[in-house]
């Protein structure tokens, strides 16, 4: 579905943006600096969004997508506990994550081509 797509390329382009804001810096870099906290945090909840949106229109690429509950879990958690973020929690999931789920997206990309 084109739908489904045109999410994938928005976690695409919300990943490549994560890491082009988070390139070479550290992470006191990243609790020190209140616009780049925010432009990370707004990147994943846009990731979070548009895997929540795309499982309505294609629920079956869930199963290809790790930790997609969890991806939507954390968005929430931005967006409706903001005032309990812990930097060190986003910082790491951008460290453990986001490379994975770039990889994934690529490849479902590829292959819905």
């Amino acid at each position: 579905m084109a739908e489904s797509r045109q999410f994938l390329l928005d976690v695409k382009a919300a990943c490549g943006k994560l890491t082009a804001f988070t390139n070479n810096r550290t992470f006191e870099d990243y609790k020190q600096d209140d616009m780049l906290r925010s432009a990370v945090e707004r990147q994943f909840e846009i990731i979070g969004e548009a895997l929540n949106q795309m499982l309505r229109y294609d629920p079956t690429i869930a199963s290809r997508i790790s930790n997609w509950k969890k991806i939507i879990a954390f968005r929430n958690r931005l967006v409706h506990g903001y005032s309990s973020i812990d930097d060190a929690v986003v910082w790491g999931v951008l460290e453990e994550n986001l490379q994975r789920l770039q990889t994934e997206i690529n490849s479902l990309l590829e292959s819905r081509m």
